[in-house]
């Protein structure tokens, strides 16, 4: 039942509802282990590019961009989650302006994701269609440029979209899903909220269409420039690195599509939280791995580090 109380300084977060006991134990364990692998992974591959200077190059730094943006938006959001879902149901409890943070976040999460890829593919099309001018086009100081267009244009992007949501007054009090998102704020409206409706469908449609736009683009050229050049070291170079990003990008996009569309159906309101959690989870999880196992110099320089941790204690 959904309570009304107008600008309510605190809101009532809704639960996953997993009925079965033993089920919401897994459940729990699972995301505790995943969250603390996500931490550990992406905080192992940032230190690791940024402490040795043989992997201070475009791709692994734009990598890195990658990984800050996982802790980013899962610090804030999947330790309260947790805590949460060992929590009944009436004590879940959270303040708005906690909740405002949390939406913040975990939209930024999801933006800048998009953008970040984008910018990897770009690095990706130069380094295979322009090989010869790679260090000319990807100096130092476009790698800033690319790094802040990705976090600039998302956090205005989302600052917009939260301030809109933010403008009309609120009259209920039930966040409907296990943690605040700028939809679940939407939501706490009673007002009308036209323009958000219409901003809300802009910024997904531009989102959408600007990535999944230029990687069709980024994509078709780099295959066109295999099939006709026909070199084989050049092929597995671009089968190497498109493979891993490609991958990354789709399980981001297809997760985030999964969510949208379950939104348009209030019956799996369930699966829909559920599928929300592991957006957040599973993408963090596996990115670490993905372009760690890709990468022979992360695997390189994992392995060397690993290796001199054993040896030291022996002196």
């Amino acid at each position: 039942m959904e309570n009304y109380m107008y600008n309510s300084p605190t809101l009532q977060l809704q639960e996953l509802r997993i009925v079965r006991t033993n089920n919401h134990i897994c459940y729990v364990s699972f995301s505790f282990f995943s969250y603390l692998f996500l931490i550990v992974a992406n905080v192992g591959i940032a230190v690791l590019v940024f402490v040795d200077k043989s992997l201070h190059q475009p791709m692994y730094i734009l990598f890195c961009n990658l990984s800050i943006n996982d802790l980013f938006g899962n610090s804030i959001m999947i330790p309260r989650l947790l805590v949460d879902m060992l929590r009944p149901p009436s004590e879940r409890l959270i303040s708005y302006y906690e909740c405002v943070v949390q939406a913040f976040t975990t939209q930024m999460f999801s933006t800048t994701a998009h953008t970040v890829l984008m910018i990897m593919a770009f690095d990706g099309y130069v380094a295979i269609c322009n090989p010869l001018r790679y260090a000319a086009v990807m100096t130092n100081k476009m790698l800033m440029k690319l790094t802040v267009s990705a976090w600039g244009v998302a956090f205005v992007l989302v600052g917009i979209l939260l301030g809109l949501t933010l403008r009309p007054g609120r009259c209920r009090t039930l966040i409907k899903s296990p943690y605040c998102d700028n939809a679940a704020l939407f939501n706490l409206s009673c007002e009308d909220v036209f323009i958000n409706n219409v901003y809300g469908f802009t910024f997904t449609v531009l989102l959408f269409t600007g990535s999944i736009g230029s990687m069709v683009l980024t994509y078709t050229k780099i295959t066109v420039v295999c099939l006709t050049t026909k070199n084989k070291s050049l092929n597995n170079k671009a089968l190497k690195t498109c493979s891993t990003h490609l991958v990354v990008y789709l399980i981001f996009l297809f997760s985030g599509m999964s969510i949208i569309t379950l939104h348009r159906f209030p019956e799996y309101s369930g699966s829909r939280k559920i599928v929300a959690v592991l957006y957040h989870i599973i993408p963090g999880s596996l990115n670490p791995i993905i372009y760690g196992m890709q990468s022979k110099e992360i695997k390189k320089k994992f392995v060397s580090k690993v290796k001199l941790k054993k040896v030291l204690p022996l002196y």
